[in-house]
């Protein structure tokens, strides 16, 4: 799963809407649009995070003498460097963040439900939007079925491939 910065208002506001109408959290009318934008503001600053470690990864491909078909294997590296969390850990990194928000913010009255019952509402609402990737990447393969999976011409076309699509569907 990876977090596009055009779907972040959009789950913050799901989220919100989701937890207040099932009456895990109680937000005052008033206050739902600041609590949105504090959820935001935790993704926006994970992808500014991201967007480091791959600042860092660029630098180091340059510093190694590597090409670019390393940057996801220098990219783990630097994370971990870092205590970065990506992909998966990430979402749950931020869902954490999202629930410990709910629990400190004076945008939300109270919280009524425990964190594995926020957690599992959270991540449902972030999954619906995220799973985009799986399906751009099937699609992607899909175009690429003349090339053989593995090699630099696939990987190179992918690249060009996926990026493509996200462009076509409006999350880059």
């Amino acid at each position: 799963m990876r977090l596009y910065p055009k779907v972040i208002p959009i789950i913050s506001r799901e989220c919100i809407q989701q937890l207040t109408q099932d009456g895990d959290i109680e937000v005052e009318m008033m206050r739902v649009a600041d609590a949105e934008m504090d959820l935001s503001a935790i993704m926006r600053e994970y992808l500014a995070n991201e967007e480091r470690v791959n600042q860092a990864t660029r630098e180091a491909l340059e510093r190694r003498g590597y090409d670019y078909s390393k940057f996801n294997q220098v990219k783990r590296e630097m994370a971990d460097v870092r205590g970065f969390k990506m992909g998966d850990e990430g979402i749950e990194y931020v869902i954490n963040q999202m629930i410990e928000f709910l629990l400190i913010s004076r945008n939300v009255e109270e919280v009524f439900s425990p964190d594995n019952v926020l957690r599992a509402k959270i991540f449902s609402v972030m999954k619906k939007h995220l799973d985009v990737d799986d399906e751009i990447d099937k699609e992607a393969r899909s175009r690429l079925k003349h090339l053989q999976e593995g090699t630099s011409a696939f990987d190179i076309e992918y690249n060009k491939t996926v990026e493509q699509i996200r462009r076509a569907r409006g999350l880059i």
